[in-house]
């Protein structure tokens, strides 16, 4: 097993590190991509000048006729998501049955809403996206597999639907949102849903994690940086499991875990294409 110390840059192009002593050895990988995926698929960048707004003018929430519209036939839609989730190799069952459970549509614009089943991104304002169903699942499964983590941070909660599916299953969800905008949207949305009470929702500085809430079983970052910060990486707990994209033009997904104090092991994963994960807050 290589000891590695972070941070851990980007590898070059069709060149894998090995993760173990056996030198030459392919790092683990992942199923394989779905029929049909492609990386502008996951979570792509749209440029929008202004954010969308889910709820109504004044009552604070959707249309009364449009909800109960949409109501009726979401947990139909739902169970066809998951049933094409099933297809494209999603095996968690803890993973399906919380995207079973949380309502998509509501986490995105209501004019959207008819495509909230889709595998497909979405805009959720502020140049950013919900990822495509198979994404959330595919990410939360690698995470969790043969396990079960009790503390996952989020880094990148967006319009707050991924921190939703994780409370359905983890006991300690914690979430970072660096847009105010969506801080609020995702706030909202996780109240309007009955899952703001189990996600710690917070507004900052994603790439510096949540150090007084160490250390962390798991951790999803839904941004693409150059390299994975190292302090997100010194908040994993011995034994855990980070995922991330990483890379600019060319990104790959990066499973990473924490072997020892001092030691991670790195496996490459899918081609992927995310929003850049940036420092700092937007106001």
């Amino acid at each position: 097993m290589s000891k590695l110390k972070p941070p851990f840059g980007p590898q070059r192009r069709g060149v894998s590190r090995p993760t173990t002593a056996h030198a030459g050895q392919q790092p683990e990988r992942g199923p394989r991509l779905p029929a049909g995926y492609s990386a502008a698929n996951s979570n792509t960048r749209i440029n929008m000048p202004q954010p969308f707004s889910l709820v109504g003018a004044k009552a604070g929430l959707p249309d009364p006729q449009f909800a109960l519209n949409m109501g009726l036939n979401s947990d139909r839609q739902r169970s066809v998501m998951v049933s094409r989730l099933r297809e494209q190799g999603i095996e968690d069952e803890r993973v399906l049955a919380a995207m079973q459970a949380v309502p998509r549509h509501a986490f995105v614009d209501q004019g959207l809403a008819s495509r909230a089943y889709e595998d497909a991104a979405l805009p959720i304002g502020y140049g950013q996206t919900i990822s495509q169903p198979w994404v959330v699942a595919h990410m939360l499964s690698v995470i969790c597999r043969d396990r079960q983590p009790v503390r996952v941070l989020e880094v990148g909660a967006g319009c707050g639907y991924q921190a939703a599916v994780l409370a359905h299953f983890v006991r300690e969800v914690y979430a970072i949102e660096r847009v105010r905008g969506l801080y609020e949207q995702a706030r909202d949305n996780l109240a309007r849903a009955g899952s703001r009470g189990r996600v710690r929702l917070s507004f900052g500085d994603g790439m510096a994690g949540l150090p007084h809430a160490v250390p962390f079983d798991g951790i999803v970052v839904s941004a693409a940086g150059v390299k994975i910060p190292e302090s997100l990486l010194d908040q994993l707990a011995v034994g855990a499991r980070l995922i991330a994209p990483e890379g600019t033009v060319n990104q790959k997904l990066i499973l990473i875990e924490r072997v020892g104090v001092a030691s991670w092991r790195r496996s490459e994963l899918e081609n992927v294409r995310f929003v850049p994960l940036r420092p700092g807050t937007q106001n």
